[in-house]
C-alpha cells in the first residue's frame, strides 16, 4: 500500500509540473485591463480578428465569487490557421489563438498564450514547420508589444 501511495504522489506531483508546460508568459507593465486593451489594439491594426473578450472577473462577480482580473483573448486570421489545419485537423481544438491577461496574487499583470511549438507535439504536426514559426513570432511580438 505504501508503494501505491508513493507511486500515485509522485504521478500527482508530475502533472502539476507538466500543466505549465507549453505555456509562455509575458509580464506586462500596466494593468490587466490596459494590457488586454492594447493587446486588442495592437491585434486589429496587424489585421487579425478579435473573436471574443471573456472577462472570466466579470463572469465572476455575477456569481458572487471574486476573482482577480483574468481575461482571454480570441482571435486569429484564417490565412494563418487555415494551413496548420490542413497539416493537422485536430489542432482546431487549440484555434482561433488565444491569450490570457491576468493579474497574479501579488498585483503583478502577465501575458500567456500556447506555445506553437508545443501544439506541434501535442498534435502531431508535421510539414507546418514555417507556419508555426510565423505563429510564434506573431504571438511573440504581439505580447510583448501589448506588455510594454
Amino acid at each position: 500500500m505504501k508503494k501505491v501511495m508513493m507511486g500515485l504522489v509522485v504521478a500527482l506531483a508530475s502533472l502539476s509540473t507538466l500543466a505549465g508546460e507549453g505555456v509562455v508568459t509575458v509580464a506586462s507593465t500596466h494593468s490587466a485591463k490596459d494590457t488586454a486593451d492594447k493587446f486588442v489594439a495592437i491585434a486589429q491594426e496587424k489585421g487579425l480578428n478579435v473573436f471574443a473578450r471573456i472577462n472570466h472577473q466579470e463572469n465572476a462577480t455575477k456569481v458572487d465569487i471574486t476573482l482577480r482580473p483574468t481575461e482571454v483573448i480570441v482571435f486569429g486570421n484564417p490565412k494563418v490557421g487555415t494551413p496548420l489545419m490542413i497539416c493537422a485537423q485536430e489542432v482546431a481544438l487549440d484555434l482561433p489563438q488565444k491569450v490570457l491577461v491576468y493579474e497574479d496574487a501579488e498585483g503583478k499583470t502577465w501575458l500567456a498564450y500556447n506555445d506553437p511549438m508545443y501544439l506541434k507535439q501535442r498534435h502531431h504536426i508535421e510539414g507546418c514547420d514555417e507556419v508555426l514559426n510565423k505563429i510564434s513570432g506573431v504571438l511573440g511580438n504581439l505580447t510583448n508589444a501589448a506588455a510594454k
